[in-house]
């Protein structure tokens, strides 16, 4: 398995995984959201990395800014989304992408980072929820306990809960 950023070239087999790792009730909206924030231009940048399995495109996961509300001596970002391609699931794609993304976003210095997706499955990364309580979501959450923070460079916790900011591509409740 090869790991690499992805390019605009890469749009038609990061959507064609999305498709196949979601819900068809999913699939549509959160295969959008990945080649949109590919697309998007941010500062800082964007992080959209693929795994590669016989030169053919298995996996993908993204990574994004994010503004803290008088938070102006960090960095954040947010993980989202992860797929990996139905038929290489369980091959340890998916946690070699993340791992791959918090060792780039640890290199640059990001203080925090951000996920909304399952406990059981962001926990063995060291994503904490009781970290994640201290930042606000632009949106209301469906599920609550699936936000969640890591600390990768020191920073201080708020005691209180302060608002997060995140890109043009994730200002979609449907997200949230």
């Amino acid at each position: 398995m090869e790991i690499r950023t992805a390019t605009q070239q890469d749009w038609e087999s990061i959507n064609r995984v999305y498709y196949s790792a979601f819900p068809k009730d999913e699939c549509e909206l959160v295969a959008k959201l990945a080649v949109d924030l590919l697309a998007e231009n941010t500062t800082p940048q964007t992080i959209s990395l693929i795994a590669e399995v016989d030169n053919a495109l298995v996996g993908h996961v993204a990574f994004s800014p994010a503004g803290i509300e008088g938070f102006d001596r960090g960095q954040a970002y947010i993980l989202a989304p992860l797929a990996v391609d139905i038929d290489h699931q369980k091959n340890g794609i998916g946690s070699s992408l993340v791992n791959q993304g918090i060792k780039r976003l640890s290199a640059v210095g990001v203080n925090i980072l951000f996920v909304y997706g399952d406990p059981n499955y962001y926990a063995k990364f060291g994503f904490e929820i009781d970290i994640a309580r201290s930042f606000a979501t632009p949106y209301k959450l469906e599920y609550p306990s699936g936000w969640q923070a890591m600390v990768l460079n020191s920073c201080s916790i708020p005691e209180e809960p302060v608002a997060i900011s995140c890109v043009a591509s994730l200002c979609d409740s449907r997200y949230w």
